[in-house]
């Protein structure tokens, strides 16, 4: 049986799940996925989910654009279903991050993966991977990424953090029945089938370096750039005026940081009224940045594709996370329409996020996801 996938936009919260629990095929399910609008009514729409839902492990969250089965789109539900004839999902959720127990949080991963592992003992092999869903407003991913890929072993952890369009109000994710703030799920999705964990961005390190002079770590907010205003000083670095830094200016000049022997990005969310920046990841004072540099954005997706292929032996579905900020770049580049039809002929259905998780890293701007591979023949 196929993965299945299914959309909607249909207004109503109750119709809307019944025509998407319809098109999912619900009872032949081991578990679900789903992203939806920030539009919708959330109580409402986890009362629809629930009286549908009963028994089987749903987790997902609000989105800031999905990829559905046609490709890009907005102000959707968008939902995977993995059949339980290759499939199994279960899931735990921890909330009041402020109040995060590593240590606690470590056991429950781990008996998590256990039981995992003795309910697919029938599979034969068996392949896991971790589904991270965190609220994008929390400031919590890097904490939460280390320990919980620490706790997950050998099991590789992939994710996004939920998302309310470009608004930054509030950000849910979906556990138990109710859409939470300040809440992450953890889910384990288990399969005979093979699956593999790939995290892809198209940008590489400039020449133009700057050095985080003064910053609030605990917000995210950059003060100081090279001891200048940090807007002021990232405007003149990219060639823009202060009063035009936004979205469209921070998707095609992201700064990013080494680590590793590798760059990722460090995208900024927003310019203050004060003169400061606030970033989506973690940022600290003393950090040398580099601005990047775009490549072949179509080429690169086209050669992961190929290579994910390749690994899983035939793609069935790709459970992606792409950053909101690739979605204003492609805007920009006029490459939507291409983007969404290669995601679509490509399988990918997932959403575009605050910031995505690979492993024990919270990154930004890059393309994060899970490809899975056809039934065994």
């Amino acid at each position: 049986m196929p993965i299945r996938v299914a959309s909607t936009r249909i207004d109503d919260p109750e119709l809307a799940v019944r025509a998407l629990f319809r098109d999912l095929d619900v009872p032949a399910l081991g578990g679900l996925v789903l992203f939806c609008s920030s539009r919708y009514p959330l109580d409402d729409l986890a009362a629809a989910i629930g009286s549908r839902g009963d028994g089987l492990t749903i987790v997902g969250c609000t989105s800031s654009g999905e990829i559905t089965p046609d490709g890009l789109d907005e102000g959707t539900i968008t939902a995977i279903g993995f059949p339980a004839s290759d499939f199994r999902l279960s899931a735990t959720c921890f909330e009041d991050l402020d109040g995060f127990d590593a240590g606690q949080a470590q056991r429950v991963v781990r008996a998590l993966v256990a039981d995992a592992n003795e309910a697919t003992r029938g599979f034969g092999t068996t392949h896991h991977a971790a589904i991270f869903l965190v609220d994008g407003l929390s400031h919590r991913e890097e904490m939460l990424t280390l320990t919980l890929q620490d706790a997950l072993g050998e099991v590789p952890m992939i994710g996004g953090s939920s998302g309310d369009g470009l608004d930054f109000r509030e950000t849910f994710v979906f556990y138990d029945g109710r859409f939470r703030r300040d809440a992450a799920v953890v889910a384990i999705l288990s399969s005979r089938r093979p699956m593999k964990a790939f995290r892809a961005q198209h940008y590489g390190p400039g020449s133009v370096k700057m050095v985080i002079t003064a910053a609030d770590t605990d917000l995210r907010t950059v003060h100081e750039i090279n001891a200048e205003p940090a807007a002021a000083e990232y405007a003149r670095l990219v060639g823009a005026r202060v009063e035009d830094l936004g979205p469209a200016v921070f998707a095609t000049h992201p700064p990013m940081v080494r680590a590793g022997g590798e760059y990722y990005v460090r995208s900024i969310q927003t310019a203050n009224p004060d003169g400061s920046l606030t970033f989506y990841c973690a940022i600290d004072e003393g950090i040398v940045l580099t601005l990047g540099e775009a490549g072949d954005i179509m080429g690169g997706l086209h050669d992961l594709f190929d290579r994910l292929d390749a690994d899983v032996g035939g793609i069935d579905r790709v459970l992606g996370f792409d950053c909101v900020l690739n979605s204003v770049e492609v805007e920009q580049r006029q490459l939507r329409s291409a983007v969404s039809r290669l995601f679509a002929s490509r399988g990918v259905v997932g959403f575009n996020t605050y910031g995505e998780q690979f492993h024990g890293l919270h990154v930004n701007q890059t393309f994060s996801g899970l490809a899975i591979g056809r039934p065994p023949c």
